[in-house]
């Protein structure tokens, strides 16, 4: 299996397995390094409704999702469970963009396969963690909402890069800095380690959705930030992004001073 696309709909459509999932990325990921991966457009775009997804964890709303304290070691286990969902989701909506939107430079398909890989890295560190623990991913129960944006933006490229990468993947920038200082107070080296990795890859990863985004506008005759402002006004789930949010991070992952000021204006 060498072209991207078919990879791309076993791991979204065929699928429903963690590791096989984990496997399929890793190994389209080294074939493109190699060379070996072709990018040629020849088969339908399936509809979102027929994803599949692994049966476990059990999916609940996030009112119902328990509290965590981070000084604890059940808290510690949650914690990065819940940060295990978030990163097994992120897999599937980096191939989800990937597969859905067609015709694009080959470099947007390069930069979400390699992202997809990362993610899977993401992944693999944290459960590697949580086997520390006699915890497996998928033992716990799990954020159900994590799709929804994806879903309500199957069919929009820009509305895509905005929400997902732009404001899902951006709230990372913005706690993730506070989460790791209070496990360096706790001496938790391990759980620093993990999350210090995430955060650098996730700054790249909201770059590069700031990056097409920004671009595919330009083609298109839009002013990005007032699209931005438009997309998070017409699909986020909740009205608009909360603060607080990280400006310097947020500013090296390919934000505006001007979408800053308006996402912390009430």
């Amino acid at each position: 299996m060498n072209n991207v696309y078919q990879v791309a709909e076993n791991c979204l459509y065929d699928n429903g397995n963690v590791d096989s999932l984990l496997t399929l990325t890793h190994q389209a990921k080294q074939k493109d390094n190699s060379h070996l991966l072709t990018f040629e457009d020849n088969s339908p775009v399936l509809a979102i409704s027929g994803v599949r997804f692994p049966d476990k964890p059990v999916l609940l709303s996030p009112r119902h999702m328990p509290k965590r304290n981070l000084g604890s070691k059940a808290g510690v286990i949650a914690f990065f469970h819940a940060i295990a969902h978030v990163e097994f989701m992120a897999i599937y909506l980096a191939w989800d963009l990937l597969y859905r939107f067609r015709s694009l430079p080959l470099q947007f398909y390069q930069d979400w396969l390699a992202i997809a890989d990362e993610e899977a890295q993401h992944f693999e560190l944290i459960r590697q963690y949580l086997r520390t623990f006699d915890v497996d991913y998928g033992d716990l129960p799990a954020h159900g909402g994590l799709w929804d944006h994806a879903v309500a933006t199957a069919d929009d490229l820009l509305a895509r890069l905005a929400l997902v990468p732009r404001c899902m993947e951006a709230r990372g920038l913005d706690v993730t800095p506070s989460i790791i200082a209070r496990f360096t107070e706790f001496r938790n080296d391990q759980a620093v380690s993990i999350l210090n990795r995430i955060l650098a890859d996730e700054i790249m990863h909201v770059e590069r959705g700031s990056y097409w985004f920004n671009r595919f506008c330009v083609e298109v005759k839009l002013n990005p930030e007032q699209h931005f402002q438009a997309m998070v006004n017409k699909y986020y789930l909740g009205g608009k992004p909360k603060g607080p949010f990280n400006r310097e991070k947020r500013k090296i992952a390919g934000f505006s001073d001007a979408e800053l000021d308006w996402l912390e204006a009430h």
